[in-house]
Protein backbone atom coordinates (compact mmCIF):
# COMPACT_ATOMS: atom_id res chain seq x y z
CA UNK A 1 0.00 0.00 0.00
CA UNK A 2 1.42 3.38 -1.03
CA UNK A 3 2.54 5.87 1.61
CA UNK A 4 0.40 8.96 2.02
CA UNK A 5 1.60 12.10 0.18
CA UNK A 6 2.25 14.19 3.27
CA UNK A 7 3.63 17.26 1.46
CA UNK A 8 0.48 17.69 -0.62
CA UNK A 9 -1.73 17.01 2.39
CA UNK A 10 0.17 19.63 4.40
CA UNK A 11 -0.21 22.26 1.66
CA UNK A 12 -3.91 21.54 1.28
CA UNK A 13 -4.39 21.63 5.05
CA UNK A 14 -2.65 25.01 5.20
CA UNK A 15 -5.01 26.40 2.60
CA UNK A 16 -8.04 24.85 4.26
CA UNK A 17 -7.12 26.32 7.62
CA UNK A 18 -6.90 29.74 5.99
CA UNK A 19 -10.32 29.25 4.37
CA UNK A 20 -11.79 28.24 7.73
CA UNK A 21 -10.49 31.46 9.27
CA UNK A 22 -12.75 33.41 6.89
CA UNK A 23 -15.72 31.08 6.34
CA UNK A 24 -17.17 28.33 8.50
CA UNK A 25 -18.67 24.87 8.36
CA UNK A 26 -22.23 24.13 9.44
CA UNK A 27 -23.24 20.82 10.98
CA UNK A 28 -24.81 19.73 7.67
CA UNK A 29 -21.29 19.59 6.22
CA UNK A 30 -20.80 16.46 8.36
CA UNK A 31 -23.09 14.60 5.95
CA UNK A 32 -20.67 15.23 3.08
CA UNK A 33 -17.67 14.33 5.23
CA UNK A 34 -19.37 11.13 6.40
CA UNK A 35 -20.23 10.07 2.85
CA UNK A 36 -16.66 10.75 1.74
CA UNK A 37 -15.40 8.55 4.59
CA UNK A 38 -17.73 5.75 3.47
CA UNK A 39 -16.47 6.10 -0.10
CA UNK A 40 -12.87 6.13 1.11
CA UNK A 41 -13.22 2.97 3.19
CA UNK A 42 -14.94 1.23 0.27
CA UNK A 43 -12.15 2.15 -2.13
CA UNK A 44 -9.28 1.28 0.21
CA UNK A 45 -10.54 -2.19 1.14
CA UNK A 46 -9.36 -5.05 -1.09
CA UNK A 47 -11.77 -7.86 -0.24
CA UNK A 48 -14.92 -6.86 -2.16
CA UNK A 49 -14.30 -5.52 -5.71
CA UNK A 50 -17.92 -4.44 -6.15
CA UNK A 51 -17.68 -2.30 -3.02
CA UNK A 52 -14.63 -0.58 -4.47
CA UNK A 53 -16.54 0.27 -7.65
CA UNK A 54 -19.46 1.60 -5.61
CA UNK A 55 -17.03 3.65 -3.53
CA UNK A 56 -15.61 5.28 -6.65
CA UNK A 57 -19.13 5.93 -7.97
CA UNK A 58 -20.13 7.58 -4.69
CA UNK A 59 -17.00 9.73 -4.74
CA UNK A 60 -17.62 10.88 -8.32
CA UNK A 61 -21.16 11.94 -7.36
CA UNK A 62 -19.88 13.76 -4.27
CA UNK A 63 -17.03 15.42 -6.19
CA UNK A 64 -19.45 16.80 -8.76
CA UNK A 65 -21.79 18.02 -6.03
CA UNK A 66 -18.99 19.66 -4.04
CA UNK A 67 -17.48 21.30 -7.12
CA UNK A 68 -20.85 22.80 -8.05
CA UNK A 69 -21.56 23.89 -4.44
CA UNK A 70 -24.73 21.78 -4.27
CA UNK A 71 -24.15 20.34 -0.80
CA UNK A 72 -25.22 22.20 2.37
CA UNK A 73 -23.16 23.28 5.36
CA UNK A 74 -20.38 25.21 3.63
CA UNK A 75 -20.15 28.98 4.14
CA UNK A 76 -17.35 30.03 1.82
CA UNK A 77 -15.75 33.30 2.96
CA UNK A 78 -15.06 36.13 0.51
CA UNK A 79 -11.37 37.02 0.38
CA UNK A 80 -11.49 39.57 -2.46
CA UNK A 81 -14.50 41.85 -2.90
CA UNK A 82 -15.81 42.50 -6.41
CA UNK A 83 -13.33 44.72 -8.29
CA UNK A 84 -11.61 45.33 -11.63
CA UNK A 85 -7.87 44.66 -11.77
CA UNK A 86 -7.66 46.83 -14.91
CA UNK A 87 -10.15 49.29 -16.34
CA UNK A 88 -10.94 47.07 -19.35
CA UNK A 89 -11.43 43.83 -17.35
CA UNK A 90 -14.65 42.23 -16.18
CA UNK A 91 -15.21 42.47 -12.40
CA UNK A 92 -13.65 39.73 -10.26
CA UNK A 93 -14.43 38.44 -6.77
CA UNK A 94 -12.77 35.55 -4.92
CA UNK A 95 -14.11 33.17 -2.29
CA UNK A 96 -12.11 30.64 -0.27
CA UNK A 97 -13.98 27.41 -0.88
CA UNK A 98 -14.50 24.95 1.95
CA UNK A 99 -16.36 22.35 -0.12
CA UNK A 100 -14.17 21.75 -3.19
CA UNK A 101 -10.93 21.12 -1.23
CA UNK A 102 -12.57 18.05 0.35
CA UNK A 103 -12.19 16.47 -3.10
CA UNK A 104 -8.43 16.90 -2.82
CA UNK A 105 -8.27 15.52 0.72
CA UNK A 106 -10.22 12.43 -0.33
CA UNK A 107 -8.04 11.77 -3.36
CA UNK A 108 -4.76 12.15 -1.49
CA UNK A 109 -5.94 9.90 1.36
CA UNK A 110 -7.93 7.27 -0.55
CA UNK A 111 -5.90 7.14 -3.78
CA UNK A 112 -2.30 8.13 -2.98
CA UNK A 113 -1.21 6.55 -6.29
CA UNK A 114 -2.42 9.73 -8.04
CA UNK A 115 0.84 11.47 -7.06
CA UNK A 116 2.82 9.42 -9.62
CA UNK A 117 6.08 10.58 -8.02
CA UNK A 118 9.06 11.33 -10.28
CA UNK A 119 12.57 12.64 -9.60
CA UNK A 120 12.86 16.36 -8.88
CA UNK A 121 14.92 16.81 -12.03
CA UNK A 122 12.31 15.14 -14.25
CA UNK A 123 9.50 17.05 -12.53
CA UNK A 124 11.29 20.36 -13.19
CA UNK A 125 11.98 19.57 -16.86
CA UNK A 126 8.41 18.41 -17.46
CA UNK A 127 7.03 21.52 -15.75
CA UNK A 128 9.07 23.97 -17.84
CA UNK A 129 8.34 22.28 -21.16
CA UNK A 130 4.65 21.75 -20.44
CA UNK A 131 4.21 25.32 -19.18
CA UNK A 132 5.77 26.66 -22.37
CA UNK A 133 3.41 24.56 -24.49
CA UNK A 134 0.36 25.45 -22.40
CA UNK A 135 1.15 29.16 -22.46
CA UNK A 136 1.55 29.20 -26.24
CA UNK A 137 -1.69 27.28 -26.79
CA UNK A 138 -3.95 28.76 -24.11
CA UNK A 139 -2.71 32.33 -23.67
CA UNK A 140 -1.84 32.61 -27.36
CA UNK A 141 -5.33 31.39 -28.23
CA UNK A 142 -6.96 33.82 -25.80
CA UNK A 143 -5.03 36.69 -27.40
CA UNK A 144 -6.10 35.60 -30.88
CA UNK A 145 -9.74 35.37 -29.77
CA UNK A 146 -9.50 38.89 -28.31
CA UNK A 147 -10.40 37.61 -24.84
CA UNK A 148 -7.36 39.07 -23.07
CA UNK A 149 -4.77 41.77 -23.72
CA UNK A 150 -1.29 42.61 -22.48
CA UNK A 151 -1.76 44.10 -19.00
CA UNK A 152 1.20 43.57 -16.61
CA UNK A 153 0.21 44.23 -13.00
CA UNK A 154 0.67 43.13 -9.39
CA UNK A 155 -2.27 44.52 -7.39
CA UNK A 156 -2.50 44.58 -3.60
CA UNK A 157 -4.73 41.49 -3.67
CA UNK A 158 -2.23 39.45 -5.69
CA UNK A 159 -0.83 37.48 -2.75
CA UNK A 160 -4.33 36.45 -1.66
CA UNK A 161 -5.05 35.31 -5.20
CA UNK A 162 -1.74 33.45 -5.42
CA UNK A 163 -2.21 31.47 -2.20
CA UNK A 164 -5.80 30.57 -3.01
CA UNK A 165 -4.99 29.53 -6.56
CA UNK A 166 -2.09 27.33 -5.52
CA UNK A 167 -3.42 25.73 -2.34
CA UNK A 168 -7.17 25.47 -2.93
CA UNK A 169 -7.68 25.59 -6.70
CA UNK A 170 -4.78 24.21 -8.73
CA UNK A 171 -3.79 21.46 -6.29
CA UNK A 172 -7.35 20.16 -6.06
CA UNK A 173 -8.09 20.39 -9.79
CA UNK A 174 -4.90 18.60 -10.79
CA UNK A 175 -5.40 15.89 -8.17
CA UNK A 176 -8.85 15.29 -9.71
CA UNK A 177 -8.38 15.75 -13.45
CA UNK A 178 -4.82 14.55 -13.91
CA UNK A 179 -4.25 12.32 -10.89
CA UNK A 180 -7.61 10.60 -10.54
CA UNK A 181 -9.09 10.80 -14.04
CA UNK A 182 -6.01 10.64 -16.27
CA UNK A 183 -4.09 8.40 -13.90
CA UNK A 184 -7.09 6.15 -13.34
CA UNK A 185 -7.81 5.86 -17.06
CA UNK A 186 -4.15 5.07 -17.74
CA UNK A 187 -4.39 2.18 -15.29
CA UNK A 188 -7.65 1.06 -16.90
CA UNK A 189 -6.25 1.30 -20.45
CA UNK A 190 -2.82 -0.18 -19.67
CA UNK A 191 -3.37 -3.10 -22.06
CA UNK A 192 -4.61 -0.91 -24.91
CA UNK A 193 -2.28 0.41 -27.63
CA UNK A 194 -1.60 4.08 -26.88
CA UNK A 195 -3.66 3.79 -23.70
CA UNK A 196 -1.71 6.60 -22.00
CA UNK A 197 -2.42 8.94 -24.91
CA UNK A 198 -6.11 8.08 -24.85
CA UNK A 199 -6.27 8.70 -21.10
CA UNK A 200 -4.57 12.09 -21.52
CA UNK A 201 -6.96 13.18 -24.28
CA UNK A 202 -10.08 12.02 -22.41
CA UNK A 203 -8.99 13.80 -19.22
CA UNK A 204 -8.35 16.97 -21.25
CA UNK A 205 -11.80 16.69 -22.82
CA UNK A 206 -13.46 16.29 -19.42
CA UNK A 207 -11.46 19.29 -18.15
CA UNK A 208 -12.72 21.30 -21.12
CA UNK A 209 -16.32 20.27 -20.43
CA UNK A 210 -15.91 21.45 -16.83
CA UNK A 211 -15.60 24.97 -18.30
CA UNK A 212 -18.88 24.67 -20.22
CA UNK A 213 -20.48 27.58 -18.38
CA UNK A 214 -17.77 30.00 -19.56
CA UNK A 215 -18.50 29.51 -23.27
CA UNK A 216 -16.97 27.51 -26.12
CA UNK A 217 -13.84 29.65 -26.37
CA UNK A 218 -12.86 29.00 -22.76
CA UNK A 219 -13.77 25.33 -23.18
CA UNK A 220 -11.41 25.07 -26.15
CA UNK A 221 -8.61 26.90 -24.36
CA UNK A 222 -9.09 24.80 -21.22
CA UNK A 223 -8.88 21.65 -23.31
CA UNK A 224 -5.64 22.82 -24.95
CA UNK A 225 -4.18 23.78 -21.58
CA UNK A 226 -5.33 20.40 -20.26
CA UNK A 227 -3.15 18.67 -22.85
CA UNK A 228 -0.16 20.54 -21.45
CA UNK A 229 -1.11 19.67 -17.87
CA UNK A 230 -1.62 16.06 -18.94
CA UNK A 231 1.83 15.85 -20.50
CA UNK A 232 3.31 17.36 -17.35
CA UNK A 233 1.57 14.72 -15.25
CA UNK A 234 2.54 11.86 -17.55
CA UNK A 235 6.25 12.67 -17.49
CA UNK A 236 6.66 14.63 -14.25
CA UNK A 237 3.91 13.40 -11.93
CA UNK A 238 1.36 15.40 -9.94
CA UNK A 239 3.94 17.98 -8.86
CA UNK A 240 4.67 18.89 -12.48
CA UNK A 241 0.97 19.11 -13.34
CA UNK A 242 0.35 21.47 -10.40
CA UNK A 243 3.39 23.60 -11.28
CA UNK A 244 2.31 23.85 -14.92
CA UNK A 245 -1.30 24.72 -14.13
CA UNK A 246 -0.34 27.24 -11.45
CA UNK A 247 2.37 28.73 -13.66
CA UNK A 248 -0.10 29.31 -16.49
CA UNK A 249 -2.64 30.88 -14.14
CA UNK A 250 0.09 33.11 -12.70
CA UNK A 251 1.18 34.26 -16.16
CA UNK A 252 -2.45 35.04 -17.01
CA UNK A 253 -2.99 36.93 -13.77
CA UNK A 254 0.26 38.90 -13.74
CA UNK A 255 0.77 39.72 -17.41
CA UNK A 256 -2.64 39.80 -19.10
CA UNK A 257 -6.20 41.00 -18.57
CA UNK A 258 -7.70 39.05 -15.68
CA UNK A 259 -10.02 37.29 -15.82
CA UNK A 260 -10.91 38.60 -19.32
CA UNK A 261 -11.73 41.72 -21.29
CA UNK A 262 -15.11 43.30 -20.66
CA UNK A 263 -17.60 43.31 -23.52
Amino acid sequence: MKALPWLYLALLSLGYGWALSIGHLGWLALISVGLLLVAGFAVRQQQVPVARLLGHALFIFLALSLALHWLPGFDNGRAIARLRFTDDAVPFAMYLNLDKPLIGFWLLLACPWIVAARSLRLTAYASVLALTLSAVLALGGALLFGMIAWAPKWPDQAWLWLLNNLLLVTLVEEALFRGYIQGGLSRLFKRLPHGDNLALLLASLIFALAHFGAGWQWMLLAGLAGVGYGLAYRFGGLGAAIATHFGLNLLHFGLFTYPMLAG
